[in-house]
């Protein structure tokens, strides 16, 4: 018998409870500062530079998680999980590109979202191509 694994719902409940997370993380690591550093230098930096800062912020946030414990705290919340397809706790290559592969999957109109319509695991396409799957917590 197969492992059941979260419906779609679950997961977009936690990718929107996650986004709402990411809201304090981000006033707090990413716009602080630069509000502190524009209003006592007055440098502001490049729209690149503060694009850069989200996406490694971003990083540290999402693969720190994953690979300890397999949850962010809206994933604890939904009570879902990462892991590997083989049921472990995912390399830190597969962390890293299921991280990159998100941006995409996300940003096109959320093409590896609807992907999991069609999946037979009902997964994201960033985790069909990294190797991953999102799973209840055991």
């Amino acid at each position: 018998m197969a492992e059941e694994l979260p419906g779609i719902r679950r997961r977009l409940a936690s990718m929107l409870y996650e986004a709402l997370l990411l809201v304090g993380v981000l006033a707090a690591l990413f716009l602080l500062p630069h509000v502190a550093l524009g209003s006592v230098t007055g440098v502001f930096l490049p729209g690149t530079v503060l694009v850069l800062h989200i996406f490694v912020l971003l990083a540290g946030y999402f693969l720190w998680h994953w690979h300890h414990g397999g949850q962010t705290l809206a994933m604890q919340t939904w009570k879902i999980q990462l892991l590997s397809t083989r049921g472990r706790v995912p390399t830190w290559r597969q962390l890293a590109l299921r991280y990159l592969l998100a941006w995409p999957s996300l940003m096109l109109y959320g093409a590896g979202v609807f992907w999991a319509l069609l999946d037979r695991d009902r997964q994201f396409l960033h985790d069909r191509l990294a190797g991953t799957r999102i799973a209840f917590k055991r």
